[in-house]
């Protein structure tokens, strides 16, 4: 697939800020937040793994479901005996959807809670910020969702101790790009950008570097900021583009509103977009009819034979559908769980059974990881909504 490297360092200059005072004030106690049962010390037959997700604040609903899918994965093997004769414990933390709390979750985890390994956080800039703590304690972390290519490689360099479960932002931006020059014929495009996120600022950059690449003309750049709820001015101003694709690269709740507004004033351009759309509450939120003619990709598509198992234990945990975010904090727990199978349970080995996980089958298809990167080679979709229905538009095999 496609990499680049990038330069997002507030979230690790904040990790280094705070890193000193956290651990010496403490960061423990239940504000952090609490084990998933019993005493925090690790019994003969237990191996103690920390959960770090955003359990409250902005990014709650997506912590809380990669949350629910990891409990879904460890749940299995317990029930199945457990792994090398030992029961998986998981000890919960708040993230609370910020830097510097992630922070003080991890350190507590570590510190206080001895895990052996850290699953989390859901969005990219608090896997960064914890990734400090957790690689100076040689505590491996695999994060579920962050797409960011600065979580796994820093100026070049592999950071030792830190993985993830899914694709990153280059090869989402490149896919949508190529699929809008080459599936959509188109020729110009407006990039409308969550100018609050780095993770859409990302998408929008190498989108417009990919599609112009391919001869194609971004013609109008425009943005807007997590929790708007009206588009209608900025949409105003993009229809007079009359571009052929409008691509918003940001999360499912002001994706849908955009959409449903983008088609109240008439534009009827394909809308293109990446994983974060990948949620069914977006047939709520724009309407069926609204959603025609877009396109995103994303991490599996749910008609493929080799991911039913997944969907149906999750339905059948939690009664609802699994959205991307579930679907990874899944992919993370079997990661972790086939590392401790074949490696043990102390960290240094975790860390390298994860760096030599190959063909390893996981909610969202087969996982190969690539060392020199820590990121899993693994395959990707473009998904078409028609009427409320996603049909799967293309599917890339994974490189590598």
């Amino acid at each position: 697939m496609f990499f680049f490297k990038k330069k997002f360092k507030l979230a690790s200059m904040i990790a280094c800020g705070i890193l000193a005072s956290a651990l010496f004030t403490g960061c423990g106690g239940g504000e952090q937040g609490g084990s998933s049962g019993g005493d925090a010390k690790p019994a003969g037959d237990e191996i103690v793994i920390g959960a770090n997700f955003e359990l409250t604040g902005n990014h709650a609903q997506y912590g809380a479901n990669a949350n629910n899918g990891l409990k879904l994965a460890i749940k299995e093997v317990n029930d199945a005996g457990g792994v090398n004769g030992k029961k998986i414990k998981i000890v919960e933390a708040d993230a609370k959807s910020e830097a510097a709390e992630s922070v003080n979750a991890a350190t507590k985890l570590i510190s206080d809670d001895k895990v052996v390994a850290l699953i989390g956080p859901a969005v990219t800039a608090n896997v960064i910020a914890e990734s400090q703590v957790a690689t100076d304690n040689g505590i491996p972390v695999i994060g579920p969702a962050a797409t960011n290519p600065d979580v796994t490689v820093e100026n070049g360099q592999v950071k030792p101790y830190i993985f993830r479960a899914c694709f990153i932002d280059p090869q989402q931006s490149e896919v949508m790009a190529q699929f809008a020059a080459k599936d959509l014929n188109a020729k110009t495009a407006v990039l409308y950008i969550d100018s609050s996120s780095d993770y859409s600022k990302s998408l929008g950059k190498i989108f417009k570097e990919k599609f112009e690449a391919d001869g194609g003309k971004v013609v109008m750049e425009e943005a807007f900021l997590a929790k708007d709820q009206d588009f209608k001015a900025a949409l105003t101003k993009i229809q007079t583009a009359n571009a052929d694709v409008i691509f918003v690269p940001a999360y499912y709740e002001e994706v849908g509103k955009i959409i449903k507004q983008a088609r109240e004033l008439g534009i009827t351009a394909a809308i293109l977009g990446t994983d974060g759309w990948d949620d069914s509450k977006v047939v709520d939120i724009a309407g069926k009819d609204a959603l025609n003619n877009t396109f995103f990709c994303t991490h599996y598509f749910e008609g493929d034979a080799e991911v039913q198992g997944f969907i149906k234990a999750y339905k059948g945990e939690y009664n609802v559908e699994p959205n991307v975010f579930a679907a990874l904090g899944y992919d993370a727990g079997k990661m972790l769980i086939n590392a401790i199978e074949r490696g043990g349970d102390d960290p240094k080995k975790i860390r390298d059974s994860i760096e030599t996980i190959k063909d390893l089958p996981v909610g969202t298809g087969k996982i190969t990881m690539d060392a020199a990167t820590h990121n899993p080679i693994k395959g990707i979709v473009v998904i078409e909504t028609k009427d409320g229905m996603r049909e799967l538009r293309a599917k890339i095999a994974p490189e590598g």
